[in-house]
């Protein structure tokens, strides 16, 4: 456990995650998740979170583990055809995972995924917020589309809209 991380994390303002996504960018990610499910099978979540709890980091929980949680908690494992996928930004560590439901993971592999939160993270470390998650929403939704394509009739089986901890 790094004394710094501890530090970065206990002294982010909780209102850091509203600050580089406001309002009108939390509104264009959910019209771009929405748009996206139009074209493929899968269920989209998109997750912000500026630091971390105490107890997490005491806990020695990685952004990969944080996001595993989040996934399970936000039930995004929990679709008809196992097709969710979660799109997860940690601030203070600045980085980015995405995690898949396991009828999904079977058919993409990690180094896609890996690129895409990579991408996200450049696009971020030049403090362009909308478009990094905009593009990953893109590039998300083209992998799916190829791996899962549209099912006729499917419902909307999470929420669109982007969840900010």
């Amino acid at each position: 456990m790094k004394l710094a991380r501890i530090l970065r994390h206990l002294i982010a303002p909780h209102w850091l995650a509203r600050r580089v996504f406001p309002a009108a960018t939390l509104k264009e990610i959910e019209a771009s998740v929405s748009a996206s499910e139009r074209h493929h099978g899968g269920e989209l979540r998109f997750v912000v979170e500026a630091g971390l709890s105490f107890m997490d980091l005491w806990r020695g929980i990685t952004p990969r583990g944080r996001a595993a949680e989040i996934f399970s908690s936000l039930r995004v494992w929990d679709t008809e055809h196992n097709s969710g996928v979660l799109i997860y930004l940690q601030l203070i560590d600045r980085r980015v995972e995405i995690v898949a439901d396991r009828g999904i993971a079977a058919k993409v592999a990690q180094q896609e995924w890996d690129a895409i939160c990579r991408g996200m993270e450049a696009a971020f470390k030049s403090g362009d917020y909308r478009r990094g998650a905009l593009e990953a929403i893109d590039s998300v939704g083209k992998l799916l589309a190829r791996h899962d394509p549209a099912i006729p009739g499917k419902q909307n089986e999470l929420p669109d809209r982007p969840v900010i901890l």
